[in-house]
């Protein structure tokens, strides 16, 4: 057994996108048994970030798991210390770029996010030596403009961060460390985009420590085909912004509504990942619903939110083409792995409204003062302009109260972000400040692309205010 098993990840590294299914389950038991488990282990002789690996854990029929959240100071330190990096791969810095908010740009010439960055998973980790900053986001060279990836920065401050121009090549990298699949069946193909790290610990994992729970969007190459009649605008799957690729790039998929659905990837460095191969045949989560449901088309965006032991809640969103709006849904887990989905929870606004179209991107945090819910969402206006508002409920399930006006619009016309604001990501800060931070993507009209930090009145966050400048 032990020399199949060996075989089996012997193959993953030479030639992954011929591994058959059947081959992955034996091989992650292998190493749930070993002493010290680390997810990347079977990568030591291969390129640092996965293609095309899928796992599944081992599993409980009695479905228990006891996750515990990042807040938890036994967790929290065995986190690994906020690297510097040491490949030889130049690293850029936007110290430049603070002005009106702007805190991450486009990456170099060449660099794997040198034509799109977006998606901003932002988390901050405390310690009694440090102050430990990581983003996770999607990015793109437009060398293959209809192909995501996943990236990690890292920063000391959530304002100065580092990136790498490539792949991560070592567990205290920072670059690329997540790219599309190679398998044919698989869900995510086309492009990958996160939607929510969570760090756990869970029975069902077995582990030397916490370990990253990546969930994401996965694009597959499938097209959905929707009458123009039906629409009040030009629909898409992923979003393409046109000042990447050109109006007419069909190559950029855009204009073109592509399925996605959700995945889940784990880690114990943020930066190697494996796959874990969900209840639907293509590896993913779950499915889109049955033809006239809300969420039929595509699963976009999932966010995920411990609530406490056995009880995790997932956002996501998608187009009802019933009602022509965007929505935001749910669903619901024991485990973080087999989803029931709940429903439509939040759709289109009223007439006039930054929000008329509907609510994508949504991005849902429990407060740590009052215990509420709180979602900040990006509205679509009926002209197609994106705005970030915001949701509050007791028990982040139903009775969402929907702001009526958005806490952040986009900026003065010339402003790096006057085009729109969108997937927004929403820190708590913890200690002396008593605010809140939010990061989100901005496109501006004059091509500028980038992710921006806005920050509260104290703990007020019914509005944000771009920072125009930085004191450190």
């Amino acid at each position: 057994m032990e020399t199949a098993l060996a075989a089996s990840i012997t193959n993953l590294n030479s030639s992954p996108s011929v591994i058959k299914r059947h081959h992955l389950y034996p091989c992650y038991t292998s190493i749930n048994s070993q002493k010290s488990p680390k997810y990347n282990c079977r990568y030591k002789n291969s390129v640092s970030f996965l293609t095309s690996c899928s796992t599944k854990p081992d599993t409980n029929k009695d479905n228990v798991t006891d996750p515990s959240s990042i807040d938890d100071p036994n967790l929290s330190s065995s986190i690994q210390k906020l690297p510097v990096p040491t490949s030889t791969q130049a690293l850029s810095s936007v110290n430049s770029l603070f002005s009106r908010g702007l805190v991450f740009d486009l990456g170099q010439k060449n660099a794997w996010d040198s034509a799109e960055v977006g998606s901003p998973v932002v988390r901050r980790f405390l310690s009694d030596e440090e102050e430990r900053w990581y983003m996770w986001y999607h990015g793109n060279s437009g060398k293959n403009p209809g192909s995501d990836h996943i990236g990690l920065a890292v920063s000391s401050n959530g304002i100065h961060w580092e990136r790498g121009e490539g792949a991560v090549q070592s567990s205290v990298d920072v670059g690329l460390v997540m790219n599309c699949s190679k398998d044919w069946w698989a869900f995510d193909t086309r492009g990958i985009r996160p939607g929510e790290v969570v760090v756990m610990s869970s029975s069902k994992i077995r582990a030397n420590s916490a370990v990253y729970w990546l969930y994401y969007t996965g694009f597959s190459s499938e097209e959905a085909e929707v009458s123009d009649a039906l629409l009040k605008f030009k629909l898409e799957n992923p979003e393409r912004l046109l000042t990447c690729f050109g109006e007419n790039n069909e190559n950029g998929g855009i204009g073109k509504i592509y399925k996605s659905l959700p995945g889940l990837a784990m880690s114990q460095d943020g930066r190697h990942w494996a796959r874990i191969e969900g209840e639907h045949h293509s590896g993913a989560l779950f499915d889109v619903g049955p033809d006239g449901d809300w969420d039929s088309l595509f699963i976009a965006s999932p966010q995920v939110v411990f609530h406490k032991s056995g009880d995790l809640r997932m956002y996501y969103h998608s187009f009802d083409l019933k009602t022509g709006h965007f929505a935001v849904g749910m669903a619901r887990s024991r485990d973080g792995m087999r989803w029931v989905k709940l429903g439509r929870i939040i759709g289109g606004g009223g007439s006039g409204c930054f929000n008329e179209l509907g609510a994508v991107n949504a991005q849902v945090v429990k407060n740590k003062k009052d215990g509420t819910y709180v979602m900040a969402y990006e509205g679509v206006a009926a002209d197609g302009k994106r705005s970030i508002g915001l949701a509050v409920s007791t028990d982040g399930l139903k009775d969402w109260k929907i702001q009526d006006s958005p806490v952040l619009k986009c900026s003065e016309e010339d402003g790096w972000d006057d085009k729109g604001v969108g997937s927004p990501c929403l820190v708590e800060m913890d200690g002396e400040k008593d605010e809140w931070k939010l990061y989100y993507r901005g496109i501006g009209k004059a091509g500028q692309i980038g992710i921006g930090m806005a920050v509260s009145s104290g703990s007020d966050i019914t509005s944000f205010r771009r920072c125009q400048g930085f004191h450190l």
